[in-house]
């Protein structure tokens, strides 16, 4: 296991920053997603807009990603690469943007949203609030002294509780100065499992909720992942930091995503049955 870094009252307040750009962003996005748009012109929207903040993308050249943005549509569990794409009425569109601010030896601030395209259907709409859901449900597991395992215990218990799924392979993950590091975040599990939280920790929490089954396949691509069953997937994400009695939400966004409407879960009907090929 690598070493976690324990953030000082100074580091976390350059992390605010970064992620209040990354905030920024996906409220930006949001009026632009709509029927027609390509991911190409997403990913150029918010390349653009990250530069005019003084921050980089750091997706862009990571490890061999083409591009500046994640964009994730309907099956597509995670990692789509922008490209020629047009986004179509009913579809769904996660969007996963990482700022690094100051652009040298700056912080990462990483955050994602699902878009509605149009009018969703119900199962689309199911499964994205069950995914919007998860994340507030899995961060209001986060104290000092509590378990990581107590996270995805949580978020498992509820989505699987709505007929949905949890990806297995991808976690949420510390972060800072460095994109991926400890610890590991699993959005599965058992409570009272994994290394103990404590104050200055930052972390990412992103639940990839699936329509059906959890299993997942990659394009030849090397980025891209699908669901095995081909059903919809939907993610949020936020960084997070522990404090003293709990967390502060440092990606929480400061005014309300349009193309994301947040409606109460209590509000949705019961999940239809979904089969493959629906």
């Amino acid at each position: 296991m690598g070493r976690i870094t324990i953030l000082s009252p100074k580091e976390i307040q350059a992390m605010r920053q970064a992620c209040r750009i990354a905030a920024d962003t996906l409220v930006m996005i949001g009026p632009h997603i709509r029927a027609g748009i390509s991911t190409e012109e997403i990913n150029t929207l918010v390349h653009e807009y990250t530069l005019a903040q003084d921050a980089i993308p750091a997706p862009l050249n990571y490890k061999g990603f083409p591009k500046s943005v994640c964009t994730s549509v309907n099956e597509v569990v995670c990692h789509g690469i922008p490209g020629p794409r047009v986004l179509q009425d009913g579809d769904i569109v996660n969007i996963d943007v990482t700022p690094i601010y100051p652009r040298r030896n700056g912080f990462h601030g990483d955050s994602s949203v699902t878009y509605y395209v149009g009018e969703p259907s119900p199962l689309a709409r199911h499964v994205v609030e069950v995914a919007r859901e998860a994340l507030e449900i899995g961060i209001q597991q986060v104290r000092p002294g509590g378990f990581i395992g107590d996270i995805g215990a949580a978020i498992q218990a509820f989505a699987e509780a709505k007929g949905c799924s949890v990806v297995r392979e991808y976690t949420g993950h510390g972060i800072g100065r460095i994109f991926h590091s400890e610890p590991s975040v699993p959005h599965y599990g058992l409570r009272g499992q994994g290394m103990r939280m404590r104050k200055g920790m930052a972390f990412t929490i992103e639940p990839m909720i699936n329509l059906g089954r959890f299993e997942i396949d990659h394009l030849d691509d090397g980025w891209t992942v699908l669901t095995r069953d081909r059903s919809l997937s939907a993610q949020f994400e936020h960084t997070i930091v522990v404090t003293d009695e709990g967390c502060e939400v440092l990606t929480r966004r400061p005014a309300r995503v349009v193309n994301s409407e947040d409606k109460p879960y209590a509000r949705l009907g019961p999940l239809a049955c979904w089969q493959p090929g629906s």
